[in-house]
């Protein structure tokens, strides 16, 4: 179904909603409603996610140009006063307490969004709310086009590898590929993440690393503009963005976009967010500044590099990394065939949960995409696609989507699907595609969140899967998967050397888990810095007087243990808040996290017990009541039923390595 043939209908249903006098049902009321607005987000959902991994010219323009018109459907859905008044109804009926706790739910979230989306404002404020819906919609958008333009446009060619000294072999063969596929001789470097993570890991000169590291750290800035292309430059952007923030939160009654963001998240408030980031921040800093001094030591001694900046970290650390513990990055990355890691993962969900995963075959967009279903003994659960390598047409970074929800219809029962996204280097130089253990991490986080989605046992779509979830707690079986990456049992099962065959030796995984929290109080702190600027940027910041990057200096001042070069351009390239939905909800990461670490310590428990962390017990309970139930109950309710208590810290803590074992 087209976008314009599902809203047209959307209107058509409303229309007949909200001239309906009769007292309000779920079958009469609520149930249509939700199967047009299922409809609305499929048509539209595929369009925003080919704009996404397929960002060709004409499928740009075609995207930029139905915007507007899907903006404004929403904005007019969420501003009608009739259908809010029967949602209330439906909410103070006498059967309401009655109903399956989803589809309370699911009402109780309609009347809440309602709220949040302009419906109770007067009528004269109307029409401005919606005019920076539509406004903002468009700016994210132009903020990601900028970043993957400039991203897109850099390269350094090279006729020979003298300057590339220290790359890895498969990093120089994707180099020399990329080469190939632009027409020219010898090795070209980019700004896809794959190369820019090779370059500053492994490149021996300071000088390329540098260069590099600048190119990527003023993307989509000022200093695009200089080199010809004003329109890339993503300051304007951001602030008209955070303007339109505060001008929409101070309509709906709210003191800040941060106040406004938190009304569907666990976290009670921006005071209480930022006290928790402080409150991190100083449990992390001792163990940073330690680890820092360290390396500015070794690189000094080694290196003979007087002043450490921030092109030197990675190279430096992953040097020390390799006299410590005696492996590198390179070295362990040929452990991990992409084959392999796939048969791993899958084969731990089959022991989590009883589930088969199995390669299927269905139209994709691109050559590189594998589509995969999932059963339980023979019957079909739910089905995804898998998109995993870089490439210049899709933006950076790695995430999962929902294509379909489960939901039942007249035609029956409908799984769920979803997108996977991923950007590692795709094969090169004869070889599978080797993931490092970073991209091992990612695929298995991202997978969380594709089972989240898939293994819902909710079928009404407004609270099945991720729906309904705040948005600070659905990062909660992302980082619960990822933890299945440093047990043996798990490990051992998804690694064979590209060359001979053999297993990840035991000795090996010893020392990467020595490893382990190598750097993690550096590591913490970061996600932290960008963290406690996302939330005051959205708190108190007035984008009319205030300076970004001055507040970012601030927030570096406080927290960071290394400050960059004031050149670089940090929040340019910030699409999580500036475009991708986590606006004064990046904390969600560490709050998660704090849910994450708990859950899995549950499986720790067992396997104390039972002698195995893949333990199917504890597995179905996390799947009844955490993956099962989705957004149908507060996610505090569900983390306790499966915890049987509120959670703890600790098991952070101790993950990180800044508590006993």
């Amino acid at each position: 179904m087209t976008f314009r043939r599902a809203s047209a209908e959307g209107r058509e249903l409303v229309d007949q909603l909200t001239q309906d006098t009769a007292q309000p049902s779920w079958a009469s009321f609520a149930l249509p409603l939700a199967e047009i607005g299922d409809r609305l987000a499929r048509a539209w959902g595929v369009v925003r996610h080919l704009h996404s991994v397929m960002d060709l010219p004409a499928w740009r323009e075609a995207y930029n140009a139905q915007l507007p018109e899907i903006t404004r459907f929403y904005a007019e859905l969420g501003q009608n006063a009739g259908l809010f008044e029967r949602y209330k109804a439906l909410a103070v009926g006498a059967d309401f307490s009655a109903w399956p706790h989803a589809r309370r739910k699911v009402v109780l979230d309609a009347v809440r969004d309602f709220r949040l989306s302009g419906a109770e404002l007067p009528e004269h404020d109307k029409p401005r709310f919606q005019e920076i819906q539509e406004e903002l919609a468009g700016l994210s958008a132009k903020f990601s086009e900028n970043l993957l333009d400039a991203t897109n446009i850099w390269h350094a060619d090279f006729p020979d590898a003298t300057a590339l000294q220290g790359l890895a072999t498969d990093d120089l063969a994707l180099a020399r590929a990329t080469a190939e596929q632009a027409g020219v001789a010898g090795w070209r470097l980019t700004l896809q993440g794959p190369c820019v993570m090779g370059v500053l890991r492994q490149a021996d000169e300071r000088a390329l690393r540098e260069r590099v590291w600048r190119a990527n750290a003023t993307r989509a800035s000022e200093f695009s503009a200089e080199a010809g292309h004003p329109e890339w430059d993503n300051g304007p952007v951001i602030r008209r963005i955070l303007e339109l923030r505060r001008e929409a939160a101070a309509l709906l009654g709210y003191a800040s976009h941060a106040e406004l963001s938190l009304v569907p998240k666990m976290a009670e408030s921006p005071a209480q967010v930022i006290a928790f980031l402080r409150d991190l921040a100083a449990r992390a800093c001792p163990s940073a500044e330690r680890d820092l001094a360290e390396l500015r030591a070794f690189a000094a001694a080694e290196f003979d590099i007087a002043e450490l900046q921030p092109w030197d970290m990675g190279y430096a650390a992953e040097k020390l990394r390799q006299k410590r513990y005696n492996f590198s990055e390179e070295a362990l990355r040929q452990y991990f065939p992409e084959h392999k890691v796939l048969a791993g993962l899958f084969g731990l969900i089959e022991r989590l949960y009883g589930l088969q995963v199995k390669p299927d075959t269905t139209p994709v967009w691109h050559p590189d995409v594998r589509f995969f279903r999932i059963e339980r003994d023979g019957e079909l659960v739910g089905q995804f696609y898998l998109d995993p390598y870089a490439r210049s047409t899709k933006r950076g970074g790695a995430w999962m989507d929902e294509a379909r929800s489960l939901r039942e219809s007249a035609q029956g029962r409908e799984t769920p699907i979803a997108y996977l996204v991923c950007n590692a280097a795709a094969p090169a130089g004869g070889k599978p595609a080797l993931y490092s253990f970073q991209q091992v991490l990612t695929l298995f986080h991202e997978c969380g969140h594709g089972l989240h989605h898939l293994l819902t046992r909710i079928a009404e779509p407004g609270v099945s899967g991720i729906n309904g979830v705040e948005w600070d707690a659905v990062e909660l079986p992302s980082q619960f998967m990822e933890n299945f990456c440093w047990e043996w049992e798990v490990i051992s099962a998804m690694t064979e050397h590209t060359e001979t065959g053999a297993p990840l030796p035991r000795e090996l995984y010893e020392r990467i888990l020595a490893a382990k929290n190598f750097h993690a109080g550096v590591g913490m702190l970061r996600q932290i810095e960008f963290a406690l600027f996302d939330m005051l940027l959205h708190s108190d910041f007035d984008p009319a007087h205030g300076d970004v990057l001055k507040l970012l200096a601030d927030v570096r001042r406080e927290v960071a243990v290394i400050v960059p070069p004031a050149y670089q351009r940090f929040p340019h390239s910030f699409s999580h808040i500036f475009a991708g939905g986590y606006s004064a909800g990046y904390f969600s990461y560490h709050w998660a996290e704090v849910l994450s670490a708990d859950a899995y310590e549950a499986f720790e428990e067992a396997a104390r017990e039972r002698g195995s962390v893949v333990d199917r017990m504890t597995g179905e309970r996390f799947l009844a009541e955490i993956l099962g139930v989705g957004g149908s109950r507060p996610a505090l309710e569900s983390f306790t039923a499966f915890r049987g208590r509120a959670p703890k810290p600790d098991a952070l803590l101790r993950h990180h390595g800044m508590m006993p074992t």
